[in-house]
């Protein structure tokens, strides 16, 4: 279930959380980010189920087609495992939550069964991604979020646009349309208005580190657009994001949830050497 992409998840109900005013308290948000981690591994279970037939051919190492793990066992994980997210959603921030919960998981479901392969799979993902910023944010707050959500929405459709050719390579226009992308996107949170002026020097620095990681990645896969550097490089998106969490903790002020994001790097990065993000 991805360990290293799962430390990815928390920060997204985090930032949105910090952009919102924190309208759940600490402790419920804290039950929020772990409903988030649930909802993601659900979804790692369940594409799993769903690439099953491919992954025999293009990835024969993976759980179900080693025979490490059964379809069935996939699938029911996939769904107990979705059951447990809403539920601790529930607990943690009540119908409040739920009404954002909810959604959330089905879109993630949507995605792995229907949507993957189509137009559509990008942008759903995409809006999974902003739904787990909105989770935390409650009615009240989600205007506040929004900048937030959309940034990381639009990151992950950038590493979901790579990963369309991360199996046969492509050509050097993909990574380059993506780091072009990718350097937008962080001009746009630097640019953004609102933040004080030590904040933004903050949310500054931490874009640098977001850059350095997503964007050397990328522009390595220009160089030689192979299957192998551009997994390194979706990989890299999906870590990345945690520096590019940190940055939009920190333009709202909230040093002490920036911090611990950009502490969580290193060690998702020792981990995917062990289980691969991607």
């Amino acid at each position: 279930m991805r360990a290293p992409a799962a430390l990815t998840v928390p920060g997204d109900v985090l930032v949105g959380a910090s952009a919102a005013g924190w309208p759940f308290g600490v402790r419920a948000t804290a039950g929020l980010a772990g409903a988030s981690v649930l909802l993601y591994w659900s979804g790692m279970a369940l594409n799993d189920y769903a690439d099953r037939e491919v992954d025999a051919v293009e990835r024969p190492g993976r759980p179900i087609p080693s025979g490490r793990v059964s379809p069935r066992a996939a699938l029911v994980t996939a769904a107990a495992l979705t059951a447990a997210g809403l539920g601790v959603a529930a607990a943690a921030g009540g119908r409040r939550a739920l009404g954002t919960a909810l959604p959330l998981a089905a879109v993630v479901w949507a995605y792995d069964l229907a949507l993957k392969d189509t137009p559509l799979g990008a942008p759903a993902m995409a809006a999974a991604r902003g739904l787990d910023v909105l989770l935390a944010a409650g009615a009240q707050g989600r205007r506040a979020a929004a900048p937030a959500a959309a940034t990381i929405a639009a990151h992950t459709g950038i590493v979901m646009a790579l990963s369309r050719r991360e199996a046969e390579g492509s050509s050097h226009a993909l990574p380059e349309a993506t780091l072009a992308a990718t350097a937008v996107l962080a001009a746009g949170v630097a640019a953004a208005p609102g933040a004080r002026g030590r904040h933004r020097a903050a949310s500054a620095a931490l874009l640098s580190v977001y850059g350095r990681t997503f964007g050397g990645a990328q522009f390595a896969a220009i160089r030689k657009p192979d299957p192998r550097r551009l997994q390194r490089a979706v990989g890299a998106g999906i870590l990345g994001v945690l520096p590019l969490q940190a940055a939009l903790a920190g333009r709202a002020g909230a040093t002490r949830v920036a911090l611990p994001l950009l502490a969580a790097l290193p060690l998702a990065r020792r981990l995917s050497r062990k289980v691969s993000p991607t």
